[in-house]
């Protein structure tokens, strides 16, 4: 237990590093609990109730002349407890008056005294340390100027002996007042004791040493007793001693401690190589970290929306806010090892304040405020500019993160100077909610957001359409709402996303430059170089970007050509499938849904092979599975075995279906393929697998209702040379009856006898029959560009008179038997569904764009003959630009051959050769091999929604910050930089280098400024209240528990924290400026203005950590 406290006053105070002895029988308890180092050890040090830090009061208006009828005062006001006070009064001063003068009264000046003895020992000191080390011991004082006197103060400082009397050494100072000059101003008095011993004497330490100290007249002081390390200097004031060489959390301390010089210089390259090889680590597991991130906040889900025509449309939707990822994952996936440092230092420190943690996270946000928005700046090609389009999400991060340091600065030098309180802590850390939370009320428009001025602006195809924050109003348009608006109420939703025809039209208008760019491409190679170029033009979070510029860095390639090439890869390895029927026998449903009448009995399903050799005997089991039909109510259960013998190929499996006269909805189960093998009792599968569909979809259409008719979809697009186009109307719900379904056709924007030919007709449902199809006829008028749209409308169905439903047409039959079958009848007849009324979008023919593109002779009626499958391939464009699968990965095996594989670090121009890896990509892949294999064993994204990843790679971004901080640490003593140094200027360098790569990236592809210059006041913000909340929480609550407070030095973190709040307030006041109309917008601009916006970011940083240096050696002074 004894070794325990003697090891925490060592990591306390680093001791035996500065060659303090050490002896076990010292009470190494007492001296942690005194903390008798760096801290003030006289008691009640301020008795006038007033400090050096607020100026002193105004001189009394009368001078020193008593009110009438009143004794004079001369002993000052004050609370002089453990001080001894003594008055003396001095004789009144006549030389000055000439003889025979007769004076009335003259002012009588006096001494005020005031004496206190610190008992070292007492205070924790113990006597090798006091004999052998000889600490420096530092004595400060200050007093008021005056122009009373010439001489208004002196201090007498002795050293004294254990019989308190032998004076071991004196200090004595009596300044000297200038009368003529008065500045109102404190004084500071200071006095170093570096050695306790004579230079020639060999005197031992009584056992007992006092210090003595008996200030003269000191008006209004404050006091400080101080023990510091070990130093001969007697300069005034003295240096801050040197940075300690701590043990470290994780590292020990490298052995001796005074090394010679050459040694000391190998020590810290080899110290400094260590932080940047461990600085890569971090950024390559925070790579891994974000795309978990990435797939968490990916997560979609699908939301039924009911329109302003009351249709009901499915969309799919995330789950996630992006506001609100950006400033809780996001954040804390780009921040994690500030955050954690911070947490780590304290928890390592038995929960003591430090310098690296904090001084990182403060230097880490001056860096992404000046430096990554000033490249941001810069690197947008001239003539461009980027906008912030989410402005009042922009002003509330930018807000939070300016006060969270002027909050840090409140509680460590205004509310509690020195110590931080459990609520002051608490409610650093609640304010990240409070945080995200008005930045989500400012993204959705809640509150009173919804109030505020919104602008409109006139839209060709979409009438008024409301303008968001970043867009750029037309020149020359005032938005202005129509008569026809004026009294119209209109529900707008500022974030609502895009129609798919819209994403549907900007695709086709990017393959059609691809085919004026490169005309000599076939198809498949257009296709490629759009999903390539979508996912380039794609809104990205900052997770990708972070991920990118991470892997481009460390050559592993870009991620956007690596999924395009694996896309192309599982086409071709498609396409190639069929060659592997020749050896392998595929065994799967004939097809993937099949549907049968209720009351037909039973429904035959048809198992085939294909391929093989035909000279193998295969086995297969068979089982059915409840859908929305339940077996035994609906269908009856059977399960079994179909053998395939040599030579055959298909196979008939047959399920019961029970029939019943309730109404209810079309239900469905499946049939499932199982337990393929070769053989009886065989288990050898090489010469057969089962393939897709090895489970079929029985649907059972309800014979007792006359059906639902509807299209299969909302909206249809077409090509204007599709010539005829059938279109399918579904029966569903039941096939009881003979149904005619009357249609015609509704022009939009499209007019019949211009675009298309108007058709009308009836189409003829027969009883159990399920689809029909009718035909509309476009014309073509070979348009380049088109996009017009008129409308199918399926009208009320028609029963026609058999059985039962000429009860519904036939209203003169009387009877109260007929008028209750004419009621059942009546839940049974024909009725239209959700999509009676069919949206035909004409748009331009691609064979005409291809002949436009100038194709060769024969490719016009391929892609003609093909034309359906282009329209195909636009949709699988929309689809495959899920950027959740780009970063992410799906198997350990997948992550292993991706950490081996080194790639070309800068992707090549679309349509080119593929670039290969160059010289710095193979340097980068060989220095980060050991890095990209060992985190290769961390969880793929795939587990658990990215969870497993989550988990996983923040535990291990916890351990290397650990050892970064103590790398940091050690190499800061080396050097001899104190903490806050290293901090401020590597560590913040090193966690932020990441950071402004991808801000660099998502500046020059984004088109607004949001994801480069948004999240960094966000992430600014989310630093401070979780790295440091979360921290002193903890250690705020442990003192707390103990019964002690929790000391902060407010000193050079204070005096960070204020100079970075004012050089934040130009930073974004220059940002603000930029959106004028001169400039327009945030990034960018005119290349002479792009240059002095970046040049002034950046001197702000440079003078920011040069003020921020000065100020922790004491060269300027701080508060």
């Amino acid at each position: 237990m004894a070794a325990d406290w003697k090891h925490k006053c060592d990591s306390q105070w680093q001791l035996g590093a500065h060659g303090v002895p050490m002896p076990d029988s010292v009470d190494w308890k007492s001296v942690f609990e005194k903390k008798p180092f760096e801290r003030n050890l006289l008691q009640n040090p301020s008795p006038y109730g007033v400090s050096h830090t607020i100026p002193p009061p105004e001189p009394p208006q009368s001078g020193m002349l008593p009110p009438p009828n009143q004794p004079p005062q001369f002993e000052p006001d004050g609370n002089f407890s453990a001080w001894k006070t003594s008055t003396e009064v001095l004789p009144y001063d006549t030389s000055g008056i000439p003889p025979g003068v007769v004076v009335c009264q003259l002012p009588q000046y006096r001494w005020f005294s005031l004496e206190q003895c610190v008992d070292l020992k007492a205070e924790g000191l113990w006597d090798q340390l006091l004999d052998e080390f000889q600490p420096e011991i530092v004595i400060k004082d200050w007093y008021e100027e005056s122009q009373l006197n010439k001489s208004i103060y002196q201090l007498d400082v002795k050293l004294l002996g254990a019989d308190g009397k032998t004076v071991i050494k004196q200090h004595t100072y009596n300044p000297e007042e200038n009368l003529e000059c008065y500045s109102h101003t404190w004084k500071k008095v200071s006095h170093v004791f570096s050695k306790a011993l004579p230079e020639s004497g060999l005197l031992r330490l009584p056992e007992s040493t006092h210090l003595k100290i008996p200030p003269h007249e000191a008006l209004r002081t404050s006091f400080l007793v101080a023990i510091s390390g070990h130093g001969s200097s007697s300069t005034l004031p003295p240096s801050p001693p040197s940075p300690p060489l701590s043990t470290g959390i994780l590292l020990p301390v490298w052995l001796p401690h005074d090394p010679p010089l050459a040694m000391q210089a190998v020590r810290a390259v080899i110290y400094f190589s260590f932080l940047l090889y461990m600085f890569l680590g971090v950024s390559i597991i925070a790579d891994r970290f974000m795309a978990a991130i990435e797939v968490i906040t990916s997560q979609e889900k699908e939301v039924t929306v009911t329109g302003a025509n009351g249709e009901k449309t499915v969309m799919t939707v995330r789950i996630w806010n992006e506001t609100v990822s950006n400033l809780t994952l996001m954040a804390l996936g780009s921040s994690a090892p500030e955050i954690l440092l911070s947490v780590i230092e304290v928890c390592g420190h038995g929960f003591e304040s430090g310098e690296l943690g904090p001084g990182t996270i403060v230097g880490s946000a001056a860096f992404n405020m000046f430096v990554i928005i000033g490249v941001c700046v810069w690197v947008i090609p001239d003539g461009e500019v980027r906008k912030i389009k989410h402005l009042r999400v922009f002003f509330i991060t930018a807000s939070w993160s300016i006060f969270a340091y002027i909050w840090l600065y409140l509680i460590l030098a205004v509310i509690s100077p020195g110590i931080v309180q459990v609520w002051e802590a608490l409610v650093t850390l609640f304010f990240f909610p409070v945080c995200v939370l008005m930045a989500w009320i400012a993204d959705r428009r809640l509150l009173f957001y919804k109030y505020l001025h919104k602008r409109y602006r006139a839209d060709k195809r979409h009438g008024i359409i409301v303008e968001m924050e970043g867009e750029l109003a037309p020149r020359g348009i005032d938005a202005i709402m129509g008569e026809k608006y004026q009294n119209s109420t209109t529900t707008v939703n500022m974030d609502k996303p895009k129609e798919p025809e819209q994403d549907r039209e900007e695709v086709i208008r990017m393959l059609k430059e691809l085919r004026e760019k490169h005309p000599d491409k076939d198809l498949d190679q257009l296709i490629e170089m759009a999903n390539y170029a979508t996912m380039q033009k794609q809104h990205k979070s900052r997770a990708f970007y972070r991920v990118q510029a991470t892997r481009m860095m460390i050559g592993a390639g870009n991620v956007l050509k690596k999924h395009a090439a694996a896309e192309q890869a599982k086409r071709t390895a498609g396409d190639s499938a069929e060659n592997d029927l020749a050896t392998c026998s595929h065994i799967a449903f004939e097809q993937a849904q099949y549907q049968c009448s209720e009351n037909c009995g039973s429904v035959s399903l048809w198992v085939c092979l294909q391929g093989g050799t035909g000279t193998r005997a295969f086995h297969v089991d068979y089982r059915t599975e409840n859908g929305s039909a339940s077996s035994g109510a609906d269908y009856e259960y059977c399960e079994g075995t179909i053998v395939f013998q040599p030579g055959e190929t298909r196979k008939e499996i047959k399920v019961g279906i029970i029939d019943d006269d309730v109404f209810e909805e079309d239900e469905h189960f499946f049939v499932r393929l199982s337990n393929l093998r070769e053989g009886e009792g065989g288990t050898n599968t090489d010469g057969a697998r089962l393939v897709e569909p090895f489970v079929t979809t029985v649907t059972i259409l309800d014979d007792d209702h006359a059906g639902v008719f509807a299209f299969s979809q909302r909206e249809l697009c077409v090509g204007e040379c599709s010539g005829v186009v059938e279109v399918p109307v579904n029966r569903t719900s039941g096939v009881r009856g003979t149904v005619m379904i009357p249609y015609h056709t509704e022009d939009g924007s499209a007019r019949q006898g211009v675009d298309y030919e108007h058709t009308q007709g009836e189409l003829e449902f027969t009883n159990e029959q399920t689809s029909k199809t009718l035909q509309v006829r476009i014309i073509n008028m070979q348009e380049y560009e088109k996009r017009e749209n008129f409308y199918i409308v399926l009208e009320e169905p028609k029963w026609l008179k058999r059985g039962i439903s000429d009860l519904l047409l036939n209203q003169a039959t009387p009877g109260p038997a007929v008028e209750e079958a004419r009621r059942i009848a009546e839940k049974g007849k024909p009725i239209l569904g959700e999509h009676s009324k069919l949206d035909v979008i004409i748009e331009e023919s691609m064979a005409f764009k291809v002949r436009q593109g100038m194709a060769p002779n024969g490719v016009l009626d391929a892609v003609v003959e093909h034309l359906p499958q282009c329209e195909n391939t636009v949709d699988r464009l929309l689809k495959d630009t899920n950027l959740a699968e780009v970063i992410g990965t799906h198997s350990w095996r997948e992550q292993f051959i991706e950490a081996v594989t080194v790639s070309a670090g800068e992707g090549d121009e679309e349509g080119g050769e593929p670039q290969q890896p160059s010289c710095c990509d193979y340097f980068m892949h060989a220095v980060t091999l050991f890095w990209k294999v060992l985190f290769a064993f961390i969880p793929p994204t795939e587990y658990w929604n990215g969870w497993a990843c989550f988990i996983v790679s923040i535990l291990v971004i916890g351990l290397l910050t650990a050892v970064i901080g103590d790398l940091a640490s050690h190499f800061g003593c080396t050097v001899g930089l104190r903490d806050t140094v290293t901090a401020v200027v590597f560590v913040a360098l090193g966690t932020s280098i990441p950071d402004t790569f991808a801000s660099k990236v998502a500046a020059k592809q984004d088109q607004y400024a949001d994801a480069s210059v948004g999240n960094v006041t966000g992430s600014n913000a989310v630093n401070v209240f979780l790295g440091i909340g979360v921290a002193w929480s903890i250690s705020a609550i442990y003192w707390e528990v103990k019964g002690q407070v929790f000391h902060v030095e407010p000193g050079s973190l204070a005096f960070s924290v204020t100079l970075f709040t004012i050089f934040a307030f130009i930073n974004i006041g220059v940002l603000m400026l930029r959106r004028r109309p001169s400039v327009g917008g945030e990034l960018g601009g005119p290349k002479t203005l792009k240059v002095l916006t970046s040049l002034l970011f950046l001197g702000l940083w440079l003078l920011y950590i040069t003020f921020s240096s000065l100020e922790a050696y004491c060269h300027i002074t701080g508060f």
